[in-house]
């Protein structure tokens, strides 16, 4: 999403190119600001989105924007899902991170729930997930391990449940450190 601050024809440029070619083609929202302030090329660029990414402050703040009068996370994620696509190969899937609580995924036509993994607060080592940071953060780190199943070709509820692996691993570590051996299965 940062990347249509800076040169939006480049990136529907690639988004057309995968479009047509059929790659997948995944977007993350980035920050409430981009909904806001660069409104025209987001949706010049969503027709050509299969996986959209956000934390639930991007999603109601795109939902504002859009009009669509809704706060619920489900309901937000429904109607982005819904929005016009231009490859009608595959579905738009939305995943919307909320923290703590459960993360929100359309799944077909249907939109599902998805609980993230309990975690101590006295675990949480990362400095950043004690700020506002923390949404951000989880979102991008649950869109690293949701990539990584889905280039396995696991199933959406695999690349859930490999992003919320990722999150629970980064905030419980200070820095940006990983375990020498994961224990992801």
């Amino acid at each position: 999403g940062f990347f249509l601050t800076v040169s939006p024809d480049s990136i529907l440029k690639v988004a057309r190119h995968a479009s047509d070619n059929n790659k997948i083609f995944g977007l993350n929202l980035s920050a409430p600001f981009i909904s806001q302030f660069f409104k025209e090329p987001l949706m010049k660029v969503l027709p050509y989105v299969d996986i959209i990414f956000g934390n639930e402050t991007e999603a109601a703040t795109f939902a504002k924007e859009q009009g669509f009068e809704t706060e619920d996370i489900s309901e937000i994620a429904h109607r982005v899902q819904c929005l016009p696509k231009v490859n009608q190969k595959r579905q738009r899937i939305v995943v919307f991170t909320q923290g703590p609580e459960e993360t929100v995924a359309t799944v077909g036509d249907k939109v599902k729930r998805f609980p993230v993994l309990d975690i101590d607060q006295n675990d949480i080592l990362c400095l950043m997930c004690s700020t506002v940071m923390s949404a951000k953060l989880i979102c991008v780190m649950l869109c690293i391990g949701f990539l990584s199943a889905l280039v396995q070709d696991q199933s959406l509820e695999e690349c859930i449940r490999a992003g919320h692996y990722a999150a629970h691993v980064i905030i419980r570590r200070s820095g940006c450190t990983f375990p020498e051996k994961p224990d992801f299965r």
